[in-house]
């Protein structure tokens, strides 16, 4: 009875978002083709992500600064590709919090920290992201538009992890698991991967994966969920006991799916069964 009535409050609210949201046909499918890790999505994966999307602009509230102009293209942007990180998981996921605020470009955020001694110091220096535990996500329209190169460099999947991680409190690269995964397997891989990065870092040698990974455990975290959807070739090459887990946590698997998508796209196409052309 109780999953009948979750179903039907589901479905309550996604009739709800879809009526007062609508997604014009055309930006959608602009979208899906701009980025190449959602262009390689079935059938059934590209309905669940426009339910989602649906959602979550029904639910989050977009601002710009600096008279940057709000257009649906790029909320559609923004929300599709935030929306690829709990496609097999729920829209409660991104709950607590509604803001997202678009720059133009790269910002200057003033952090105030104490250190050691007990000195208070101020730093100041170039953001193209920001996720606030409890408050919005702060983007760079400039940095959003550049992704889907497929080169494993997405702001929007960077912090809206960084929303996933912190729905344990301070993000710490240790976001909650599924009943079916042990902590001590993730915490257990993660160490190894972030240290033996940090190492490489140290000594100069090139890294697969952006050095930036190396500043704290969540931006390994972070950066690393950033290639797993974008790049998962580099991630299951490099990492593969870590692309396990990012598997069993996100429940999506972004190299098979990657891999499909190759073969269809290379399939020769049957010209005697092929539908004709329609005018």
């Amino acid at each position: 009875m109780l999953t009948r009535f979750r179903s039907w409050w589901r479905q309550r609210d996604l009739q709800r978002a879809r009526r007062r949201e609508p997604i014009d046909a055309a930006l959608w499918s602009g979208t899906l083709a701009r980025y190449p890790f959602l262009d390689d999505l079935s059938l059934a994966e590209r309905a669940r992500l426009r339910d989602l999307v649906h959602l979550f602009l029904d639910r989050k509230v977009f601002t710009t600064a600096h008279d940057l102009p709000l257009t649906e293209d790029m909320r559609l942007s923004v929300a599709a590709q935030a929306c690829i990180l709990i496609l097999d998981l729920d829209i409660r996921y991104y709950d607590g919090w509604s803001g997202i605020v678009l720059y133009p470009t790269q910002f200057l955020p003033r952090h105030r920290y104490v250190d050691a001694m007990g000195i208070t110091h101020d730093t100041e220096f170039a953001h193209s992201g920001e996720a606030w535990l409890g408050g919005p996500v702060i983007l760079s329209w400039d940095d959003v538009e550049q992704s889907g190169e497929s080169d494993g460099m997405n702001v929007v999947i960077h912090e809206f992890a960084h929303k996933l991680d912190m729905l344990n409190g301070n993000s710490n690269g240790f976001p909650p698991l599924h009943a079916d995964m042990q902590r001590e397997r993730w915490a257990q891989v993660f160490s190894h991967a972030y240290a033996g990065l940090c190492a490489t870092v140290e000594r100069g040698h090139y890294t697969p994966i952006d050095p930036y990974a190396t500043e704290a455990p969540e931006e390994y975290f972070a950066v690393i969920s950033e290639v797993f959807f974008e790049r998962p070739d580099v991630v299951l090459n490099h990492y593969p006991e870590v692309y396990e887990q990012l598997r069993l946590f996100y429940r999506q698997d972004p190299h098979t799916r990657m891999l499909r998508a190759q073969l269809h796209a290379s399939a020769p196409v049957n010209h005697e069964t092929a539908a004709p052309a329609r005018h």
